[in-house]
């Protein structure tokens, strides 16, 4: 069922009794772009890199394309190819097509001195990944044959003490075959227990099939995402069907589709019914689809499946008090998951430090425009500024921030990209190097950054110092449409005096307590408390 970050974007009703660590700090990093025309930066940023070459050398190959200087560019080019060659000789060819796309983004002709097409790298690569795959002779011919394609998931915690009685305690969720070696697709929530280094209890992890719903069959976890809520997991038995992948972009608002899982305990449970929305804001790299079907807990990970036994997303959220209102994970979404799942471990995802919103002329989407870049990110060290329109990366078309995410998802950290952005009305280029998304990055923002700048993205909101005396007071000098501050009643010139800033202890939510005399109000002077998420959809 739904996750405790899930909650927190969809309610954030959180007041501040609840909150810690009272604190309002002024000081963020001041950065200022590195102006390579002056010899000696343009010497130490050389220095620089030769620093990253040995153990971060796409950093240093994106820094040198930056630079601009062609000797430490080959040097850098140079040594991404012989540890792209180095990976191909220990078959790491996951890590070798990531840094071939790289190298061939900053300089495609130079891919030939890796000495292998890039098809055929990536044939190496796709090779394993299950599910990219069918053995049709285990597709499902009916519904029945898609029961049995499920399982039941068991994670045993061992014994609870609640009131000095000991209980099983236990967590129940679905799965199913996509592959005939015995690969299993969840939710990271059903199994993330065993993959949270601060749980330190007892946990083991089993499926049930249908077929034997007495015996548990130990299983591992391959890989897993907490962002988009995926594990890929792996038991020792021929399962008896497999599930194929569909592709869920054909769907739309209406269709008919059926969910198969364990809700409370009750295997092989199918309830049908049909797509309620296709873009609904759960995800912090994505849209969900919502569903009317049935969904109880022990549903999670259990397929959403068409009229053709297809998959077509991933089951993982339901609101028990309503009816009707249930959340599933577009299958594209496994689709690109999947290579970093059998990879193994932790999936990271990647961003570049921007906070933005899809731009419309005339309700028509035209690109990702940009309303904050966190200083000292990669976006601002590309020379990204607030204000810019990123209309394609890597030769794809960016009509708007899901578009944008749709990219970041098929590319892991440590990977070089190619921006194409409009300034005014001139269209540019630059390069990005992808970073690890953090766990919340309205949080990094907070810190990197100065109060005034940070409130863009957390709140909605920019803010100009108005007095030299008294640095909590501020003048509003932009508001973003649709924001936390637009919604509470804020206007341009509106005054704001800062009262408090707190966070919850896991730092996923932030509290603002401030004073104003806002121009709607007739200039009364009134104190109001604000709360947001420190993550959304809308970072990058």
């Amino acid at each position: 069922m739904m996750n405790k970050k899930n909650y927190t974007i969809l309610f954030l009703l959180i007041s501040f009794s609840f909150f810690s660590c009272n604190t309002l700090k002024q000081s963020g990093i001041d950065y200022s772009p590195l102006d390579y025309t002056s010899e000696n930066l343009e010497e130490n940023e050389i220095k620089r890199i030769e620093q990253l070459l040995d153990n971060d050398c796409i950093k240093a190959l994106w820094r040198a394309k930056v630079l601009g200087n062609e000797k430490i560019f080959v040097k850098t080019k140079d040594t991404v190819v012989k540890k792209i060659q180095k990976n191909l000789e220990e078959k790491d060819y996951f890590t070798a097509l990531k840094d071939f796309y790289s190298l061939k983004t900053v300089d495609a002709s130079y891919v030939k001195n890796v000495g292998i097409p890039e098809k055929d790298l990536i044939a190496l690569n796709n090779k394993d990944i299950p599910g990219l795959k069918v053995d049709n002779s285990l597709l499902p011919s009916n519904l029945n044959d898609c029961i049995d394609a499920t399982v039941t998931i068991w994670v045993d915690k061992g014994i609870s003490i609640k009131n000095g009685i000991g209980y099983a305690d236990r967590v129940l969720g679905s799965g199913f075959f996509i592959d005939s070696r015995g690969y299993i697709v969840t939710n990271h929530h059903v199994i993330s227990d065993m993959v949270n280094p601060k749980y330190e209890g007892f946990s083991r992890l089993y499926i049930k099939i249908a077929k034997d719903n007495e015996t548990r069959i130990p299983a591992k976890i391959i890989g897993y995402d907490a962002v988009l809520d995926l594990a890929l997991l792996k038991c020792e038995i021929d399962p008896p069907f497999i599930l194929q992948l569909g592709s869920s972009s054909s769907l739309t608002v209406g269709d008919k589709v059926s969910t198969i899982g364990t809700p409370l305990g009750l295997h092989g449970t199918v309830t049908s019914g049909i797509v309620s929305s296709v873009s609904r804001k759960l995800f912090s790299m994505g849209d969900v689809f919502q569903i009317d079907a049935a969904v109880n807990s022990g549903n999670s990970g259990g397929p959403l499946i068409d009229d053709n036994y297809r998959v077509q997303a991933i089951v993982f959220a339901g609101i028990m008090q309503y009816q009707g209102l249930n959340f599933a994970i577009p299958v594209e979404y496994l689709r690109q998951d999947l290579p970093f799942l059998y990879k193994g471990g932790k999936r990271e995802h990647t961003w570049t430090g921007g906070y933005g919103h899809t731009k419309k002329d005339n309700y028509k989407e035209i690109g990702l425009d940009v309303q904050y870049v966190m200083p000292g990110s990669v976006l601002d060290r590309a020379g990204i500024r607030t204000g810019d329109l990123i209309t394609f990366v890597d030769d794809e078309r960016v009509c708007s921030i899901e578009d944008f995410h749709s990219v970041l998802r098929n590319f892991s950290k440590d990977s070089i990209l190619k921006l194409s952005y409009i300034r005014d009305g001139q269209t540019e280029h630059t390069f990005i190097y992808l970073e690890a998304r953090p766990d919340n990055p309205g949080y990094s923002v907070y810190k990197q950054d100065l109060i005034s700048g940070a409130m863009v993205p957390l709140f909605g909101m920019e803010l100009t110092p108005s007095s030299t005396l008294y640095s909590r007071k501020f003048t509003i000098t932009r508001i973003i449409n649709g924001s936390i501050a637009d919604e509470s009643g804020f206007s341009i010139n509106d005054p704001v005096t800062i009262l408090d800033v707190q966070f919850d202890e896991e730092k996923t939510v932030m509290g603002l307590q401030v004073s104003t005399k806002k121009r709607k109000k007739g200039y009364i002077d009134i104190s109001i408390g604000m709360s947001s998420a420190l993550d959304s959809a809308f970072y990058f």
